[in-house]
């Protein structure tokens, strides 16, 4: 019998046989459930201790590199979850030495939410190739390639792979119009090539791209280089595994994927069914399915740690709104979980509803970190203390970077009315700069040794400060037992779990007592909720599953009524107090700087006087309506 061909796809032998013939033109496979599958999925929450059992066995299964690092990891690891994100590096490392290592790298940006100094970002990049990187793939939220120059320099100057990337992103449900369209994504590949990349990704971080869309692209892009091309794509849409064949039918040489229990819904394509579809093709990834099926059943037994983190309330597993309003799932849980914070979910219509005219403002930028906050958080500012469209009465301090060029080229100009407005005052000027942004930014590295010498020991640690300098801090003092590591930071056992599907499972089967019981003290009465039913369950003393989700303040600061008590109109985290109780202030001078949603947000005096009622300390959580300060 004689096959069509499928773009480049050629039907060959079928065979089964985990030593079968290599394929002439095998795709390669990249897996990244070790940082972005759960980065999806769990909100970044997976911990090495829940890694190592596969390690090993996903270092033996054939994968070209595996994603084990960068993202929101570095972040997530030493804010929640107390873990040294180096230390994650250092230990896959030393378990999984065959297969190349990949990170992602936010150009300018590095792991964090800014653009960091040149000195910041050449110290991370050679830790982390000191820590046993092989490959970063490094991306700008604005595609905006100057923010890469320093980063590759150094990735470069120790002979690693730069990947350097194109953001996918669309103002309409498929690819095309007036901005982001072919001709706009083939012009960026050119731009990489001439930046003399080893490799490009296609990045699509929120499930957008369509499968012929893609199809095309890669047969265009093909036309201008040889070097080889990888897509990144989520599920979020549905359309994830459907893109990945049509690029691989296109002639795409790599793709990502996750292992099952780590794909789909707003995460990856599995690999699984990649596999054994291909098995007959001239494509065939000549991996065996076995090992990657018992790579799955390991990581299974972990999985009930996570599934509380699961940021999808819905019964589908997938979202065909992200076409519509073009919302990266990471974006929409942020928003959804500010709102709430804020006694303000029933705002939600009207952020969607106002989210395309700040994107439209801010330079028609891509939506990807930290983008995607800066526009987010800016949303919702303007929808909740706005007193009429368009006014920008709270600008956070990210998007007055952005209007000054701090962040790089935006893909549109900025509203004008709304840059002047933002540089008002601006501390570096009020006209915005045109160069690249890490030019002219001061060294940051000696002044950040000097603040925390007594507190780091080594390079990596120092790095960690430079990049957080809040939560750094409280992380080292967890670190080297200067304070307890609090409760709800530290990881879940397998035993707790078990407990808490024993009592559910008890719960539903009308097993347990119901109230009433006199317990002599050695037992104690718990309510336990399943399926929005309550049962009033005994426990022995002592032996409560549960855990605080919210983070303990050191200071209680609801005293809301006190005349001139300036308050906290969202909940955050102390950055840092500008100024003390007792000194004297004018109208307008800047009080304390706090953080929401990985924003900064400045508070300053409403009137002039004398500061007073400060309670909190930088790294504390306010809630809504606590007294930041009085002014008397």
């Amino acid at each position: 019998m004689i096959f069509d061909k499928h773009g480049v796809l050629e039907m060959t032998q079928l065979d089964y046989n985990t030593n079968r013939p290599k394929a002439a033109n095998p795709i390669k496979i990249n897996d990244v459930s070790l940082r972005d599958g759960h980065q999806s999925l769990f909100a970044t929450r997976g911990r090495t201790e829940d890694m190592l059992p596969v390690a090993e066995m996903i270092d033996d299964a054939g994968y070209n590199a595996v994603e084990t690092w960068g993202g929101a990891t570095f972040d997530t690891m030493h804010r929640f979850l107390a873990e040294d994100p180096w230390e994650r590096l250092r230990t896959l490392k030393k378990v999984m030495p065959k297969t190349p290592f990949s990170m992602l790298l936010r150009g300018q940006n590095v792991v964090g939410y800014r653009n960091y100094a040149d000195d910041v970002v050449k110290a991370f990049v050679q830790r982390s190739v000191d820590n046993g990187m092989d490959i970063f793939r490094c991306f700008d939220a604005l595609n905006d390639y100057r923010n890469f120059e320093t980063a590759a320099q150094v990735i470069k100057d120790n002979d690693k792979h730069f990947q350097g990337v194109v953001c996918y992103t669309l103002n309409q449900p498929r690819l095309g119009g007036d901005v982001y369209n072919m001709d706009y994504y083939l012009n960026k590949v050119k731009e990489l090539v001439a930046f003399g990349v080893d490799s490009i990704c296609i990045k699509d971080m929120a499930g957008l791209i369509a499968p012929y869309d893609i199809y095309n692209m890669v047969r265009e892009i093909k036309k201008i280089t040889d070097i080889p091309l990888n897509l990144h794509t989520h599920f979020t849409s549905g359309m994830g595994d459907l893109a990945i064949f049509k690029a691989i039918e296109a002639g795409i040489d790599i793709v990502d994927t996750c292992i099952g229990p780590y794909a789909y819904r707003t995460s990856h394509a599995a690999v699984e069914p990649l596999i054994m579809s291909l098995l007959g093709t001239n494509r065939d990834t000549g991996m065996d399915i076995k090992k990657i099926t018992a790579i799955s059943d390991e990581m299974e037994k972990y999985i009930p740690k996570y599934k509380h983190l699961d940021n999808n309330p819905k019964y589908a597993t997938t979202d065909i709104n992200v076409l519509l309003h073009q919302t990266p799932g990471g974006m929409l849980s942020n928003l959804v979980n500010q709102l709430k914070a804020m006694d303000a979910l029933d705002k939600l219509e009207d952020v969607f509803r106002m989210l395309p005219k700040v994107r439209k403002d801010l330079g028609n930028i891509p939506l990807v970190t930290p983008t995607s906050q800066i526009v987010g958080v800016q949303t919702v500012n303007n929808v909740l203390f706005d007193s009429y469209e368009g006014e920008y009465a709270n600008i956070t301090e990210e998007v007055k970077d952005l209007c000054y060029g701090l962040y790089g080229k935006t893909t549109e100009p900025i509203n004008s009315e709304v840059q002047k407005k933002a540089l008002k005052g601006y501390p570096r000027g009020e006209e915005p700069i045109t160069g690249r942004p890490g030019s002219i930014l001061e060294p940051e590295m000696d002044a950040v040794r000097e603040k925390f010498k007594d507190l780091t020991q080594d390079a990596d640690d120092e790095v960690l400060c430079a990049l957080y300098p809040v939560t750094g801090k409280r992380f080292l003092k967890w670190k080297y037992g200067m304070e307890e590591v609090p409760a709800d930071v530290k990881a879940k056992t397998m035993e707790e779990v078990d407990k808490e599907l024993e009592l559910i499972a008890k719960a539903l089967s009308g097993e347990l007592k119901v109230g009433g019981a006199a317990y002599d003290g050695q037992m104690q009465e718990m309510e336990v909720i399943v399926d929005g039913e309550r049962f009033n369950v005994a426990i022995p003393m002592g032996k409560g599953m549960g855990r605080s989700t919210k983070k303990k303040k050191k200071k209680e600061g609801k005293e809301n009524n006190v005349e001139g008590a300036v308050l906290a109109p969202i909940p955050g985290m102390i950055v840092n107090f500008m100024k003390q109780n007792g000194d004297s202030v004018v109208e307008g001078e800047i009080i304390l700087v706090l953080e929401a949603m990985k924003m900064m947000n400045n508070f300053q005096a409403n009137k002039d006087g004398v500061l007073s009622g400060i309670k909190f300390e930088s790294g504390d959580t306010v809630s809504k309506g606590d007294v930041l300060f009085l002014i008397e």
